[in-house]
């Protein structure tokens, strides 16, 4: 009898702890801009990820195991991204969710791709992410600089038939990368334009008043505003230009008018033209019973609408989760291959086709903004 229950107890001790390795969490490292002009937009983004992970893990988590996220703050510096991103591989993540700012991704991915995890870019948006130079196995969610120029270039030809355009641009390889993908699609199209005038600023300005002062004098029938500081940069040139009366269509590069940047800006965003890739309230994000459920448990857990880099950020971990619980694996290359040139179906952004290359195939709707609202052209 004392055998046996040894024996029992033995077994019991064993499957606990089969049980508590099981149950062990698989970490997420995230690297966003957590403060500074984009810090609050970070924030809302790595909330949207720990809803997601919740969402996940209800229904069983990654092989098994719960999601664990582990948020880090590259406050919007490459140095400091590729500090941040030692920190998570020294911790031990499955794999990375990064992405804001063009420059620190571009200098974090070399880094994570030696350590061998795997690389997701949520929302930086410059052409090299691609290129395989900084990280063969690359995947990002967001459109690029040259799907969003095609679709800015479109309405300033087709649409506004603007012949004097301007440019305000953030001098970096996200706003350099925008502005030259617009000109090339604009080109493209054989659209007869002059460039009237040229801004470049940094990324951290919020005083535009002396680069609107040129622009005026120009007398543009378009304006392209080009800023990725949602929380600070963007709602102040919004607000600067209307101050400064500058002629003509204000027009925001794809993905720049996100819901804080209307709020921040006021009515001075009335009539603002641009575009974008997710809108959690309009078809076909609106009945997809996937996205309901993501909106409604961000609502109740953080009183909060899902915009755009949210969405984003949240499937950018759903994705990861698909891919590693089909393939029962936490490899890196392995989950690669799966998301580049796959398909995934029932996702919060429906169902979601990604090129060889890794870039998410998107489709853009054009807006304006009436009473601080999105209103999406049909």
């Amino acid at each position: 009898m004392k055998l046996i229950r040894r024996i029992g107890v033995a077994a019991l001790t064993a499957f606990g702890l089969a049980t508590a390795v099981q149950a062990q969490p698989v970490k997420v490292g995230v690297i966003f801009p957590l403060s500074g002009g984009a810090g609050p937009q970070g924030q809302l983004l790595v909330k949207s990820m720990q809803t997601m992970a919740t969402l996940i893990n209800e229904s069983g988590g990654v092989l098994g195991r719960p999601i664990q996220i582990e948020a880090r703050d590259d406050e919007s510096t490459p140095a400091v991204g590729v500090s941040r991103a030692n920190e998570l591989i020294s911790a031990g993540v499955s794999v990375i969710i990064e992405g804001w700012n063009s420059p620190v991704t571009l200098a974090m991915q070399p880094v994570i791709s030696r350590a061998g995890v795997l690389d997701i870019t949520a929302i930086s948006k410059a052409d090299p992410i691609l290129s395989g130079e900084g990280n063969p196995l690359a995947v990002r969610l967001n459109s690029s600089n040259s799907q969003d120029g095609a679709v800015i270039a479109n309405y300033l030809a087709n649409r506004l038939k603007a012949k004097r355009i301007a440019f305000m641009t953030q001098n970096d390889a996200y706003g350099n990368g925008a502005q030259a993908s617009i000109e090339g699609e604009l080109k493209k199209l054989n659209h007869a334009y002059e460039k009237v005038a040229e801004e470049k600023f940094p990324f951290t300005q919020a005083d535009f008043r002396v680069a609107l002062t040129n622009v005026r004098s120009a007398n543009p029938d378009a304006t392209v505003l080009i800023n990725a500081s949602e929380g600070l940069g963007m709602p102040a040139l919004i607000r600067q230009a209307r101050q400064a009366r500058i002629p003509g269509q204000l027009v925001a590069a794809v993905g720049t008018m996100a819901p804080s940047v209307i709020s921040v800006a006021g009515d001075a965003a009335n009539g603002v033209v641009g575009a974008d890739i997710y809108f959690p309230d309009v078809e076909p994000f609106a009945s997809n019973p996937v996205n309901q459920r993501f909106v409604a448990r961000m609502q109740e857990q953080h009183k909060h609408a899902p915009d755009k880099f949210m969405a984003l950020g949240a499937a950018a971990l759903q994705v990861w989760a698909l891919a590693a619980n089909e393939l029962k694996t936490l490899d890196r290359e392995a989950i690669a291959k799966r998301i580049r040139g796959g398909t995934f179906k029932n996702t919060i952004l429906g169902d979601m086709s990604f090129a060889p290359n890794g870039q998410l195939a998107s489709r853009h709707y054009v807006f304006t903004i009436q009473g601080q609202k999105m209103v999406v052209e049909k």
